[in-house]
């Protein structure tokens, strides 16, 4: 009988340590949003497929386009091969080995000169999608464009700026890089809707580089956090006017 006792907190030590063990080891999907930041992607065709160890989950992305149009899909967490193709063939665009968190979100972008389809390359930013403090706005932004200078300065300022004034909301940004989310304070003015004007510069200058863009972020009592890619122009190797504004909250 006492021997008996003594293997019992053995046996339930066990016991709890393969629960742990397990519960660990169990994991959920991860959630994604793809974007097509491929200026020539026309010449492959209607857009891109993307698959995910082979199974299909984004078809016919367009350029200058993303997937979902809102919220995000559950993708497999974990290594996983992504690859994109021509959509509704077996022409591979890109391929890339990736590692997604459980749980977490991410934004995924196709980037590169559509030209030479071995430089294309897959961005995977993961998302922090923490409601911001009222009175505030987030922005992080996504490198895209191959064509640009080689580090770029980005300023947002209240709408109705008619310049770049230093410092720079966020400094030095390269191609195929994400930058650190920045938070800055709500603007109430808006013109024509649009409340916040970005103007992108080569780094170290204050001259914009096409890219002086406005558009609307949150509300004075709605938080909102926005990521904006950077773009190729369609099927012309330069810096676009315009960036992608993916909402990611409010």
């Amino acid at each position: 009988m006492s021997r008996l006792l003594k293997a019992l907190p053995l046996a339930l030590a066990l016991a709890a340590l393969s629960i742990f063990a397990a519960s660990c080891g169990s994991s959920g999907p991860a959630q994604a949003r793809f974007v097509n930041a491929v200026p020539d992607t026309d010449q492959y065709g209607t857009g891109l497929d993307i698959e995910f160890n082979g199974t299909k989950d984004f078809t016919n992305v367009a350029f200058f386009d993303y997937l979902p149009a809102s919220e995000h899909t559950n993708v497999p967490s974990g290594n996983n091969t992504i690859e994109g193709f021509e959509t509704a063939t077996s022409s591979e665009i890109f391929s890339s080995n990736v590692f997604l968190n459980p749980g977490s979100q991410y934004t995924m972008v196709a980037a590169g000169p559509g030209t030479n389809i071995n430089k294309i390359a897959l961005i995977s930013a993961v998302e922090n999608n923490t409601v911001p403090a009222i009175g505030t706005v987030v922005f992080r932004v996504i490198n895209a464009s191959p064509s640009g200078p080689s580090g770029v300065d980005i300023y947002f300022a209240p709408v109705g700026s008619n310049a770049p004034t230093p410092p720079a909301t966020i400094t030095n940004l390269a191609y195929r890089n994400t930058s650190a989310y920045v938070t800055l304070p709500y603007n109430s003015n808006s013109v024509d809707g649009a409340n916040y004007t970005m103007f992108v510069t080569a780094t170290g200058t204050t001259t914009p580089v096409l890219i002086t863009q406005s558009f609307s972020a949150g509300t004075s009592s709605q938080a909102a956090i926005r990521t904006l890619v950077l773009t190729d122009e369609q099927n012309i190797d330069q810096l676009n006017p315009q960036a992608i504004i993916l909402k990611d909250l409010n």
